[in-house]
């Protein structure tokens, strides 16, 4: 100032020293209310380290848990860095909906890992986003309820498979096995007929390869291995769990093509016989009409296919295992069960009328969706924009983990909730009671697509095994020891296991 003052006459100094002033007090100003707002909008959360964030406080063989415990310390919005990575988890059943539901739009892009993106390339429904995302979620939607998704249509192919995978336990007769095989080609032939127009033999060599790739890729994403490379993809090379589920990959998109390419040769317009039929009769509309830049081609048949496959087969596969692994624990539960299906059903197969009827077992399969907690931290979601939520700012483009497990298991929700508890669906007189904090499927704009047809699945499959079976320990082992924890993966399955399939003298 010194050399100032000498250079300068006394107004112009003066002048200057105002300037300087107010320049100062503007940026103190919006330094000051940059660091409040700061302070007051961003999630809490654990203090990361450098690179490395908050591994360190995550057991990455059950991140759910790990979060959960946060959830508990930091509240129903906080922060976690995963590595490097900046992530905002919702906790609880009123902020998960206020967010996928009432606010669905903002947080409704599907956040692309660098796994996600290596596996989809932005294809298909599960992990792509914006326009190809809503066309391909609105054709499947459409065309699954067209081909009778949650009407008669699908209640008689599930009614077939249902006899398919009874033969097959008979043949253990009583001995213990895996259930876990047989239940998912069960499973996946529902899906099979509804996309391809036909089911497999539980022998094809094709088909068996095609479910144990998909189930083998579900479990190794989940892995502790890639959830490192998703935070440090420069770490690829040496993830074998990578390698093996791009292999997997590999293989499981040939069989798609394949089978897509047969059924292309004789599809008919006015007889589809599955989703891939009416894609091609789409496909062939949008390239007479000119459109060059339509979005039904074959990188979208081939992954929606694919999205449609692993996530109906894993999922609803998965929770029956739990169903009668629960049945073998808690043979009460069991008996009960049983004798409400012989009272109401008798010896003839189960419809889904019946389920208005047998308020105890759709109160069970309830239970058990709820326990299993199948997908605890949902699939992870991105914010479209800029949001304020909750007193908190979430920056646009913020992946967001809603954290399923914490409404399945909310306190607040549910009078014990940690335990398998059928009454939770129950009111005094032993009726059914939905309950809006049910979201197995999750909730919002990415809520399952197959919800109504998973649902029919769970209740004919395990009506018409119970209505036949009843389901004990191996030999030498109790009730008590039959272990519930879940194995390792982006799904909740249960560890594999032996047990008894027992027919029944109704």
């Amino acid at each position: 100032m010194a050399v100032v003052e000498e250079l300068l006459p006394v107004t112009s100094r003066s002048a200057l020293l105002g300037i300087l002033l107010m320049l100062l007090s503007v940026l103190y100003f919006f330094s000051s209310r940059s660091r409040s707002q700061k302070k007051e909008k961003e999630p809490p959360g654990p203090k990361p380290l450098p690179i490395l964030g908050n591994l360190l406080h995550l057991d990455l063989k059950r991140p759910h848990l790990s979060l959960l415990s946060m959830s508990k310390q930091y509240g129903s919005v906080f922060t976690v860095h995963l590595g490097p990575r900046k992530v905002v988890v919702l906790s609880g059943y009123e902020t998960i909906k206020q967010a996928l539901v009432n606010r669905a739009e903002e947080f409704e892009n599907r956040d692309l890992n660098p796994l996600f993106t290596e596996y989809n390339q932005g294809y298909g429904i599960l992990f792509s986003n914006g326009k190809n995302w809503k066309t391909m979620r609105r054709f499947t939607l459409s065309t699954l309820r067209d081909l009778g998704m949650g009407k008669k249509g699908s209640e008689e192919k599930i009614i077939e498979e249902t006899c398919y995978l009874r033969e097959v336990f008979e043949q253990f007769k009583g001995k213990p096995f895996r259930t876990s095989e047989p239940v998912s080609y069960a499973v996946s032939n529902v899906i099979s007929a509804i996309v391809y127009g036909s089911r497999f033999e539980y022998t094809d060599p094709v088909f068996i390869d095609m479910v144990t790739q998909a189930k083998e890729n579900i479990r190794l994403v989940g892995s502790a291995s890639i959830q490192l490379y998703n935070m440090f993809p420069w770490l690829c090379s040496w993830v074998k769990n990578r390698k093996r589920i791009m292999i997997n990959r590999e293989q499981f998109v040939k069989e798609v093509t394949r089978l897509a390419g047969k059924l292309q040769e004789t599809v008919n317009p006015q007889d589809c016989r599955g989703l891939v039929d009416y894609f091609f009769v789409r496909q062939q509309k949008e390239e007479e009409s000119g459109d060059r830049n339509h979005l039904f081609h074959k990188n979208n048949l081939i992954y929606t296919v694919t999205n449609l496959f692993a996530a109906g087969t894993d999922t609803t596969a998965a929770t029956l295992c739990w169903a009668f692994l629960l049945m073998a624990k808690y043979p009460h539960v069991q008996d009960q069960v049983q004798k409400e299906i012989d009272r109401v059903i008798g010896g003839r197969q189960a419809r889904m009328e019946d389920r208005k009827d047998l308020p105890y077992t759709n109160a069970v399969i309830h239970e058990i969706q709820r326990i299993a907690n199948i997908v605890p931290m949902s699939l992870p979601h991105t914010t479209t924009c800029d949001v304020h939520f909750q007193g908190y700012f979430i920056k646009k483009g913020t992946c967001v983990i809603p954290l399923l497990t914490s409404v399945l298991r909310d306190e607040n929700e549910w009078k014990s909730p940690n335990t398998f508890n059928p009454e939770h669906f129950l009111d005094d007189k032993g009726q059914f009671v939905k309950r809006e904090s049910f979201l197995p499927f999750s909730a919002g704009h990415r809520v399952c697509v197959g919800e109504s047809l998973a649902k029919m699945e769970l209740f004919l499959f395990f009506t018409s095994i119970l209505q036949h079976f009843s389901f004990t320990p191996p030999p030498g082992v109790s009730e008590e020891q039959l272990d519930l924890t879940p194995a390792v993966g982006l799904t909740l399955s249960p560890c594999p296991h032996e047990m008894c399939a027992v027919v029944r003298n109704a």
